[in-house]
């Protein structure tokens, strides 16, 4: 018995698996990677840092209920138009009451008028 006969085969040779294989399993099912890092100095905390991080698919990560970038106008253009949308009705609504505070404006509107 030689010694690469003993030897298990190198990752992706022989086994089918390419990268390719990879990447969509991983994105199917999905990767959390959490961590904590915390420094303390005499048990005096001075720096606590929670790293969390998930790599997924889109579709994926909507089945786990993540969809913050479909709300974020940086990244969705629905989002963007909602935005405006919404900065707009805001403007009229305060344009109005500010009509309806100004004292004396039908009058000199009517004076103005030809």
């Amino acid at each position: 018995m030689s010694m690469s006969s003993r030897m298990p085969e190198p990752y992706g040779q022989g086994s089918g698996a390419n990268l390719a294989d990879i990447l969509e399993r991983v994105l199917d099912k999905g990767i959390v990677i959490a961590g904590d890092i915390r420094i303390n100095l005499l048990d005096i905390e001075l720096l606590t840092i929670k790293l969390r991080l998930i790599v997924a698919s889109v579709d994926k990560a909507k089945e786990m209920g993540i969809d913050w970038w479909e709300t974020d106008p940086a990244l969705s253009s629905g989002a963007r138009r909602n935005q405006l949308a919404q900065e707009n009705a805001e403007l009229r609504e305060r344009l109005a009451r500010l009509e309806q505070l100004e004292p004396g404006r039908e009058v000199r509107d009517e004076k103005e008028a030809p």
